[in-house]
């Protein structure tokens, strides 16, 4: 199957925001060794698609919450078909199936993503001045050779971690400095892709699930530790956009986690045996501690009031005047 749209929306994409920023007055020039109107038109492809995909975060959050809500059904399965693992399978799926949850959904954002960054990694790794085909993907040939000496900090790029001298010399690189760049963006790439994850997991909690679990494991884990090896192949823009996209979504994430809080499922009693409703989750002060609560004041004791002693007279204020009575003779 012929990948060729995804190149010419990708493309089409880029040449219009840099388009539009050298209309608004970003120097073309580098300035800091970078070509700023072309970082930002990588930038702003990372808001476009994110725009774009904004309707399938929303459902793939309202899944994350029909899961959420499924764990207590899920957790009696396991332990009704505990050592059957077939039993367990078929079940689970027909409870999804009946529920209409989908426990994939929650990587659909991240595959719909997948041929965005193909588009932009082949686009990006064609920039070579000696590059025959530059008007390929609605490019023209000024436009193409201006992104190929497009560059960050004096990096170009195109220009990758693994780059030789040779792929390097007619872009005018300086292999130490691309290896420089490139080296730095993939641990920024690493860490942000472990944080998104991270994020995600310790605000609704691993789930019950072993399918989904070991999703959240690959997430969390897997992809990172992935990225080590092939963020050496990747250009330096197609990091810039992964970084990017990597930072759009903490800030995504970040609201609709606040606007939306996930629940938080029941506590057990521990002097009743019992299970006290549903509580939202709780705030805590800064750094998400828990602030010190005031301890109650006990309730002020009444005055104690002496009673009268065995055999004595009661005695009238009114009569009295609230003088001792006198003694009789």
């Amino acid at each position: 199957m012929s990948l060729d749209w995804i190149y010419y929306a990708i493309s089409w994409i880029l040449l219009t925001w840099h388009s539009a920023w050298d209309a608004i007055g970003v120097p073309v020039g580098a300035v800091i060794g970078t070509n700023w109107a072309w970082i930002l038109a990588i930038i702003f492809l990372v808001v476009t698609v994110r725009v774009i995909l904004f309707p399938v975060f929303v459902k793939q959050i309202k899944s994350q919450r029909a899961m959420q809500a499924l764990q207590p059904k899920v957790k009696e399965l396991q332990e009704k078909h505990k050592g059957d693992r077939e039993t367990l399978q078929k079940e689970m799926m027909e409870l999804y199936r009946k529920e209409k949850a989908n426990p994939l959904m929650g990587c659909l954002p991240m595959f719909l993503q997948i041929p965005v960054f193909l588009g932009l990694f082949h686009t990006l790794k064609r920039l070579n001045p000696e590059n025959q085909g530059k008007t390929l993907y609605g490019w023209t040939v000024d436009q193409f050779n201006s992104a190929s000496s497009a560059k960050l900090f004096t990096a170009p790029i195109s220009g990758r971690f693994g780059s030789t001298a040779a792929d390097l010399a007619p872009l005018g690189a300086n292999t130490n400095t691309v290896k420089l760049i490139a080296g730095v963006l993939v641990l920024i790439m690493i860490a942000t892709t472990y944080l998104t994850s991270r994020q995600m997991i310790l605000k609704t909690g691993w789930a019950e699930d072993p399918q989904q679990r070991m999703v959240q494991r690959l997430m969390l884990y897997g992809i990172p530790v992935s990225l080590l090896v092939s963020g050496s192949i990747f250009p330096i823009g197609v990091i810039i956009y992964w970084v990017t996209n990597n930072l759009f979504t903490l800030g995504q994430q970040q609201w609709v986690l606040r606007k939306f809080p996930p629940l938080v499922p029941p506590k057990k009693n521990t002097t009743t045996g019992g299970k006290s409703p549903a509580q939202p989750a709780k705030t805590g002060g800064l750094l998400g501690r828990k602030t010190a609560q005031p301890a109650a004041k006990a309730p002020a004791a009444a005055p104690k009031v002496a009673g009268p002693k065995p055999g004595a007279k009661p005695v009238n204020p009114k009569k009295s005047g609230g003088r001792p009575a006198k003694r009789q003779g």
